[in-house]
Order: structure tokens, then sequence, then C-alpha cells
């Protein structure tokens, strides 16, 4: 399911939820004064928002990563080799930051109930990350291995927005054991983030416009036939303040909008902010790159955190793991713009450090190198949207 559908999805109502996120921590981080981020800033008024200003000139940098794709869900999974238990816990697709406290929270509970002993963690990627901060938080001592640190890992050239994207493929195909875990990662990451309200974790909230030609389809029911939650359900307790507005009630033209309020998490400062708390609590890292499970073996802990992403493909020989390319281009900062568009195959949010436009997928593509043809139909595209912006009076007389 990509970006889009997904919010086609989204619900026009809200319950609330209850993950089990609080309680003592042994290694809890004092979060120190940061300045930097401003407040959130949601518009009360569609019909004011500041348009994007976007042209080639205000380009400022492209950059590509490769998604841990597997079309069966992302693997939360318990592996032994010999006297080494190894948990998987890779291939979340768009998905990385979105659920990366609540698919690190179930490795963790997977693997660490009854350990004594050090743990160690493959990858520094978000999901290492995140992985290595709640072990701290059981009380294990924790060493990092790992290629490359931020801000030379894939989760750093995300976009950061909050929502599961391009995490599985066939919902009707997925066991219910993945299902379960989804559901399970959505909640808990949801408000795990939530209370990461220092400014140095990146996270602000955000006002979201999703624009269609068509109206917005209801969603179905979050329950399946069996009565047990879906895939599909699994976010309608977790957008607020949806509704739809009508034309004239925002400033795209006779587009159908749908507004709706998430989170955003900034990859550079989240990651650097989560690195921070792993060394002031102790954590150690081991820079290098392991290539074999008889490397694996060889490591001192016998409690080992798979958090490599699209490596685990040759390092566990995980056949169905696959790149899926995403391209961004990013254009110079507007701190106005404080909102989100969704616009068919292309999407753009704003950060401090400059205006985020994406929308690619290209399944099975494992080249790094930037493709100029796709930065200037997602700039045409994204200046088609904004160049076209029009006060609601002038929308309501068309």
């Amino acid at each position: 399911m990509d970006r889009r559908d997904f919010l086609r999805l989204t619900p026009m109502a809200a319950t609330s939820s209850a993950a089990a996120i609080t309680g003592c921590r042994r290694h809890a981080i004092a979060p120190p004064l940061a300045a930097g981020l401003p407040p959130a800033n949601l518009p009360e008024n569609p019909c004011q928002l500041p348009p994007v200003r976007v042209s080639r000139e205000r380009v400022i940098r492209t950059v590509v990563g490769l998604r841990p794709y597997r079309p069966s869900g992302f693997r939360v999974q318990r592996e032994q080799f010999g006297d080494k238990a190894v948990i998987h816990n890779y291939g979340h697709g768009g998905g990385g930051i979105t659920l990366s406290w609540g698919s690190s929270k179930l490795a963790v509970d997977l693997g660490a109930r009854g350990h004594v002993g050090p743990v160690a963690v493959l990858g520094s990627g978000v999901i290492g990350l995140t992985t290595a901060r709640l072990l701290q938080d059981e009380g294990f001592d924790v060493t990092i291995y790992t290629k490359a640190l931020p801000p030379d890992t894939t989760s750093n050239i995300a976009g950061g927005q909050w929502g599961p994207s391009n995490v599985y493929a066939n919902p009707d195909s997925l066991s219910q054991e993945f299902t379960d875990q989804y559901v399970f990662a959505c909640k808990f990451a949801y408000e795990r983030f939530q209370i990461t309200t220092d400014p140095r974790y990146g996270m602000r909230w955000m006002r979201n416009y999703v624009l269609g030609d068509t109206p917005f389809t209801p969603h179905p029911s979050p329950l399946g036939p069996t009565g047990k939650p879906t895939v599909a359900g699994a976010t309608d307790a977790l957008m607020p303040e949806v509704k739809a507005l009508k034309q004239g009630e925002h400033p795209f033209g006779n587009k159908f909008c749908l507004q709706f309020d998430g989170m955003l998490i900034e990859p550079p400062l989240f990651l650097s902010a989560l690195l921070t708390d792993f060394r002031i609590a102790g954590g150690k890292i081991v820079v290098g790159e392991i290539r074999t499970p008889a490397e694996v073996q060889a490591l001192r802990q016998k409690l080992v955190f798979n958090c490599t992403g699209l490596g685990a493909k040759a390092l566990f020989n995980d056949a169905e793991l696959t790149p899926l390319r995403g391209q961004l281009t990013i254009l110079l900062p507007q701190p106005e713009v404080t909102y989100s568009t969704q616009w068919e195959d292309t999407y753009m949010f704003s950060r401090h450090d400059g205006v985020i436009l994406g929308g690619t997928h290209e399944m099975g593509n494992w080249s790094l190198d930037v493709d100029e043809s796709t930065v200037t139909k997602k700039l045409a595209k994204q200046a088609e949207l904004f160049d076209g912006m029009r006060p609601c009076a002038d929308v309501r007389r068309a």
C-alpha cells in the first residue's frame, strides 16, 4: 500500500488507544535544553496557506535512498545459531522511522526476556538505534556493530513523515502473525514519538492536505471477517482531526481535499539525538562491516539483534528482501510553510533543513545515482500545484 492509498483510507472518526510505554527506565536520559525547531504551527485557516516557491533555482540537493522492502512485511523473528540467538528486526520498506519504536519493542520483548549478559545490535539506522535504546532501558550493556554511523545511513535520507508507507504488498495475503505485529508497532510507535517533545528529537505535529480528483472513499471496517484488527484499520485511531474540505474551503481549486493532523520526525535531528542518548547511557560502538553469519557467531555476545536493513539480504540470505528506491529533491527552506500536501504521485512537507519533495517508489532498483529526469518531472508537478493556488474567494466564484 502506497502513501496515497493509506491516506485515502483514513477514517473520519478517532478512538482512544493505549500502549504500555511508560514505567521506570534504568537508563532514562535527561533531555538537555535545546534550541532549534519552533513549536508546532498548525494552520487554522487553509485559505491562508503560503504557497511553496518551486523552481529549479531553489533546489539545494537531491538524495537517493534504498528502502529495505519485503512483500510479506517487516521481519521480527528469532533464529538460533548454535548457542547464539539472533533476533531479526528489518525489512520495513518506507515505514522504518514510523514503525521504529514499535517494531523494536516487539524485537526486545522477543529476545531480551530471561537473557542475562551483554547484547549486540547490528546496524545504526533508526531500527538499530531504537532497539539499542530500548535494550538500555531494560538495563542491558549494549554494543552496536555498524558499517556506518549517522548521517551516513539510509535512515538519514528518509523524509520522516509519520505514516506507514510501502511496508507490505497484498494485504489479503499477510499472515495473522505479521498483522498483529504491525497493529502493535503502529500504536506503540505513535504514542512513543509523542513523548519525545524536546526540540533536539525533531518531532512536531503537522497539518496534512491530501488532494485528489475524486471524492475520498470511506474507510472499511477496522476489523476483518474474523473480528480481529487488520492492517487497513491499524491506524484508525492515529490520525486526529480528519475532515473533508469542500471546494472554496481550501486554496487548491476544484480538487477534493482531505485534512488531518500527523507527526513529522526530522531524521537528521532524531538520529543524532538517539546516538547521543545511546552514548550517554554507556553504549559502545564498533565501526566495521560484518559480512557473514560466521562473523556474527564470533561475537562475544550471546544475544544479537539484526537491524541491518537491506544488508540482511546478503548477510542472512533473505531472498524476499529487495530495494525500493526513493528519490527526494530538497528546496531552500521556507519556515512559513508548516503544512504537507499529497497529490497524485508527489508529496511535499517542510523541515527546518528544506522543503522536501518526494513520491518515488522504484522496486528492485539498486542505483544510488540521481535521476535528473525524475527531478524535472517532480518539480513540474509541484509547480503546477502551488502556482495554481488561489484565494478561497476566487475558488468559490469559479
